[in-house]
């Protein structure tokens, strides 16, 4: 009966539960609602890293807090030196651009993750230009008609032992053990309340991100905690939502129920388990039994394939969810990933022990360098990974990486967006298990899935390749072939030994047969590998790459196209076409197929040989293209009947063919 007061003091609450104030984003029942009455399934994504550094984002040895990292960066650079950094690295790292950005994505909520020292350093104090970091990014979120949440990622003393929350360097989670970090953290999310009570786009307060309870402690005092905040927030802040983290990284909700709360909303985390019902069964329990919304409100560092699968196992269950997170340094789980610089590197260097202490010059110049490099425009994109959390369409219809079009040259590892078993087929492609490494991705370069891709060198240029090959293993491609025809296919590996085997299909059925692979004397020692000539139907068809078996890399193929009666060639790369129609009146097209990107220049004569004008005079890319003449001279006057030479030089090869123009 030791627990006795606190039952007692539990059920006391329940009784005094604060009901919502309609007009603002809010719960009714099991559903979240909005000012309208509409039914809102919050989808989203986290700003992590912004306000709250962490290592493991930045590539820092051994991670770091957000206060080890700062003191690194002081260590190299002086206090003045650090002001500058991190000034360049907040303007640079989430802007209206990323905002807008993320609104296109077609979601409609923000959590930002916030640490309690840029908002009030000490127990009544609060930082102005802290609040501004909101301010500015609420202004941004209402344009957009996005709402945001507030996350208090770092409490007061630290809410677990980890790096994440900023914990004292001994390990402890001080919010628990010292009294007036809690009353810090009280205090401060009454003043949030305060200033944010009648803002319409704020979509609700979450307390507490991903709470540890240390020994001696436990989830009573975690609820006792969480109730003091919302009496505190309750007396100025009747409106907006309430988001209740669960003690163990945010899983474990003993004793959180029953709501203490007429606006409030049970939010869990998902990492590194299976993508089923049966992992979120606890949490569904808990809102079938009590009749509160639930939210997913951090998930990802997965692949695509889990990705895919979570986010449809929480709108299946008409639970929202919000993604953790939309930028990242060096990065393939993030659809935006910063790229590390040279010197920034040399600082990491440094930072492993690895590498002799850069002067204070060079370390300022790298730092501020790889700040800038947060700006959105600096960033690489992954269209994979934003399709497999946004784009549910491709889970089930794959869809092209980037236009292919026939001829030219694939790279393998361009295979089609979407989910292991339709876009692509590998052994390992998602982890389920936190407590064991499970790479889903050998390579981890390039893309999120689990096709093990490579950073390789070809013709002394850096490129991707597909390695760790299985037999049974494969990849789709959706390919353009504008010209039906006969293309001669090649194909270039890279094999230590004999033995591997692939084959083409296109549309499901045979293109080449078997195709065996030799040793080439290096996985990068490249070879080109003939698949035979073929004949291609024209539209959009999709190419299989079968692996029959492994054991080598495969970097690319190459379609060429052969000579026919409405072709030739001018070099193995290039063939031109006959114009069409011929004769003509008003335009004719001339046709070109380009299996390898060329310099080339296109030019009309009349039967004297005299120019009459250039048609095209550039970069020729792969494919098939067509280029037009209206016939008129370079001066814009048309020119009169009669028969006229066109000349393509690609290369310093040229070809030449007659028309007929007939006005």
């Amino acid at each position: 009966m030791k627990n006795l007061p606190r039952m007692i003091s539990v059920l006391t609450v329940f009784t005094l539960i604060t009901l919502p104030v309609y007009g603002y984003l809010h719960t009714e029942g099991t559903k979240i609602i909005d000012s309208d009455g509409e039914e809102v399934l919050l989808r989203g994504f986290g700003l992590g890293g912004w306000l709250v550094p962490e290592g493991y984002m930045l590539k820092i040895p051994g991670y770091g807090s957000p206060t080890t990292i700062r003191n690194r960066i002081v260590d190299l650079i002086g206090k003045q030196g650090a002001e500058e950094f991190y000034a360049i690295y907040r303007e640079n790292y989430v802007t209206k651009q990323d905002i807008d950005t993320i609104a296109s994505w077609g979601v409609n909520s923000i959590r930002l993750p916030m640490h309690y020292r840029l908002l009030s350093p000490e127990i009544g104090v609060y930082e102005d230009e802290g609040f501004a970091f909101i301010d500015s990014l609420l202004a941004w979120c209402k344009s957009n008609e996005l709402y945001l949440i507030l996350d208090m990622h770092c409490a007061p003393g630290g809410q677990n032992s980890d790096n994440i929350s900023d914990s004292p360097e001994n390990g402890g989670a001080e919010l628990w053990t010292q009294p007036e970090n809690q009353e810090h953290l009280v205090t401060l999310w009454r003043e949030i309340a305060l200033r944010y009570k009648s803002e319409d786009w704020i979509g609700g307060y979450d307390f507490i991100n991903e709470p540890v309870m240390p020994d001696g402690y436990d989830n009573f005092d975690l609820r006792a905690l969480y109730v003091r905040i919302k009496n505190a927030v309750r007396e100025v802040d009747t409106n907006h939502m309430l988001f209740i983290e669960g003690n163990w990284y945010a899983t474990d909700f003993n004793e959180l129920p029953p709501p203490f709360d007429g606006n409030m909303v049970y939010a869990f985390h998902k990492y590194w388990n299976e993508p089923n019902v049966s992992s979120i069964n606890q949490y569904l329990q808990i809102r079938n039994q009590w009749g509160v919304p639930l939210w997913l409100g951090e998930s990802g560092e997965n692949s695509n394939p889990w990705f895919y699968q979570t986010i449809a196992l929480m709108e299946d269950n008409n639970i929202g969810w919000n993604w953790w997170t939309h930028k990242k340094v060096d990065t393939h789980t993030s659809p935006y990933s910063v790229p590390g610089t040279e010197k920034y590197n040399q600082i990491l260097e440094y930072w492993r022990g690895n590498a002799e202490r850069p002067d204070p010059e060079f370390a300022k110049d790298a730092l501020l360098e790889f700040a800038s490099k947060f700006a959105l425009d600096s960033c690489w994109y992954r269209p994979d990974v934003l399709a497999a959390i946004v784009d549910r369409e491709s889970a089930s219809q794959p869809k092209p990486y980037t236009e292919l079009t026939v001829p030219g040259t694939i790279l393998g590892a361009d295979y089609d967006i979407g989910m292991q078993g339709m876009a692509y087929s590998d052994a390992e492609y998602i982890k389920t298990r936190w407590d064991v490494d499970q790479p889903w991705n050998k390579g981890y370069e390039y893309r999120n899935d689990g096709v093990d891709i490579n950073d390789v060198t070809y013709k002394n240029e850096p490129t991707y390749a597909i390695g760790f090959i299985e037999g049974g293993e494969w990849t789709t491609y959706t390919l353009n072939i504008p010209y039906a025809g006969t293309y001669g296919i090649s194909c270039v590996i890279g094999s230590e030994s004999e033995g591997g085997q692939f084959q083409l299909f296109l549309d499901n059925q045979p293109l080449t047969g078997p195709v065996d692979v030799p040793a080439t004397g290096g996985w990068e020692a490249w070879k080109t590998v003939q698949a035979g000539d073929v004949d291609l139907p024209t539209g959009r068809h999709t190419l299989k790459l079968m692996f029959h078996k492994g054991g080598f890399n495969f970097l690319q193929l190459q379609f060429t196209a052969t000579e026919d009666e409405n072709f030739g060639a001018i070099d193995s790369h290039t063939l031109l076409g006959n114009n069409y129609p011929n004769p003509f009146n008003l335009e004719t097209k001339i046709p070109v197929l380009v299996s390898r990107e060329s310099d080339a220049t296109l030019k009309v004569y009349d039967i004297s040989g005299s120019l009459v004008n250039t048609l095209f005079s550039g970069l020729l890319h792969e494919g098939y293209k067509t280029i037009p003449w209206d016939g008129q001279n370079a001066w814009g006057n048309h020119v009169s009947s009669g028969v006229y030479f066109y000349e393509i030089e690609v290369n310093g090869r040229r070809s030449i063919r007659n028309m007929l123009l007939v006005r």
